[in-house]
């Protein structure tokens, strides 16, 4: 597991990464945080002893990431996540796991190229037009996570889309608020190597 700038559609980004082997996986942090948020739930150090590749990355739409030039479009962060699985895994169809506008931009990406399975924490905007028009054709898993205390997600909304997918799950985390990941890591680790699991097959 390394720590270092990449140079990413422009823009400048830091990026905790781990190359291991199979499937990697791709961190996308919410507004108010950075790619350090990840290893904060232990996940980063699980994977890495798993051997499981993986990029945390600073995103343009982080109000505190170290990214520049910073920048909320959805085209340009896309555009950032595609050269970042290009660069770092070519070849590889990645697991994407989002939180909040992090998930938003991880449905935005997977709308426009392939994946194998998303994690989705208090995803926001989830019912949009556009993409409630492509969610039929999410074959891969997708697993969504909101906390019962979250005022900023809506859980409705989830479980509507969570009815909306081919293969889509909601899992409610009692007691903890919108960044349910950090409220509770433990059961965030077990759903994402559930969902890696399933990703893998």
């Amino acid at each position: 597991m390394s720590e270092k700038t990449l140079t990413l559609a422009n823009h400048e980004c830091r990026a905790i990464l781990n190359r291991g082997s199979g499937v990697p996986i791709i961190f996308l942090h919410g507004y108010s945080y950075t790619a350090e948020s990840w290893q904060r739930t232990g996940i980063t150090d699980l994977l890495r002893m798993k051997n499981v590749p993986f990029l945390a990355l600073d995103m343009p739409y982080g109000a505190h990431s170290h990214c520049q030039p910073h920048s909320r479009k959805v085209e340009t962060n896309i555009e950032v996540i595609k050269d970042a699985v290009h660069t770092v895994f070519p070849l590889a169809t990645p697991v994407l796991v989002g939180a909040s506008l992090g998930s938003h931009m991880a449905i935005q990406y997977a709308v426009r190229y392939p994946v194998k399975g998303m994690l989705l924490v208090g995803a926001v905007r989830v019912l949009e037009e556009t993409l409630v028009q492509a969610y039929s054709r999410f074959k891969f898993p997708v697993r969504l996570i909101v906390g019962s205390e979250d005022n900023i997600a809506s859980s409705e909304d989830l479980r509507t889309l969570a009815g909306m997918l081919p293969d889509g799950k909601l899992t409610i985390f009692e007691g903890v608020g919108h960044s349910a990941y950090l409220g509770d890591p433990e059961r965030f680790r077990h759903n994402l190597l559930e969902l890696y699991a399933l990703s893998e097959q």
